[in-house]
């Protein structure tokens, strides 16, 4: 009898973990109710920020955009190799708006707004990886003062702006980059130096 109810108690709690992560993804339909903001330019937007980051696939890009649509900042990091789980997702954004922006807790209203793109393998059609991903974006945006922005997905054929419908052959996960098209906000400068660093302080320093 000891051994039944162990194992019962094992199953339950096997199908409590279970119910947990997969409570933590969000699919196309709930992603659209969230009144998730469209992007004015979407294909401007991923072809600017391919010439930046030149994903590969497992490769996620996480970008902020002011009002007007222009990059604010931007970061790329490789997904590791373990389960999909929006959780953990969460904390990877996070972690990398925490790096490259303040937050923006103070303000009453949202003014910036923070999109992912993911390229991966397979084709457009919505994944639970997707769904973890859209769950993590989301929770990391409202911990961060930041409105959540489009979810994108970039495959061998094309990208495809989740829960919209709209996309584009070009880029895609194969392509080169394209000449550099997104509009920026006034000039970035990268947080570890580097060459434009440097070319900054120097006019500076004139």
């Amino acid at each position: 009898m000891t051994f039944g109810f162990a194992s019962s108690s094992a199953a339950s709690l096997s199908t409590s973990a279970s119910a947990a992560s997969a409570s933590r993804l969000l699919e196309p339909a709930e992603w659209s109710a969230a009144g998730i903001p469209l992007l004015r330019n979407p294909r401007e937007v991923v072809s600017g920020l391919h010439a930046r980051h030149r994903p590969r696939p497992s490769t996620a890009i996480v970008a902020v955009l002011d009002p007007e649509e222009r990059l604010c900042a931007s970061a790329s990091f490789m997904r590791r190799p373990s389960p999909a789980d929006g959780w953990m997702f969460r904390n990877t954004v996070l972690a990398q708006l925490r790096r490259i922006i303040p937050h923006d807790l103070r303000r009453r209203t949202p003014v910036r707004t923070a999109i992912l793109v993911y390229c991966r393998e397979g084709d457009a059609r919505w994944t639970e990886e997707d769904g973890a991903w859209m769950w993590g974006l989301r929770d990391a945006c409202t911990l961060h003062g930041l409105r959540c922005g489009a979810y994108v997905t970039l495959t061998h054929d094309g990208w495809h702006v989740l829960g919209e419908g709209r996309s584009g052959r070009r880029p895609n996960a194969d392509s080169a980059p394209e000449p550099f098209a997104t509009s920026e906000a006034p000039p970035l400068v990268s947080r570890t130096g580097g060459p434009v660093s440097e070319v900054l302080r120097r006019a500076a320093a004139r």
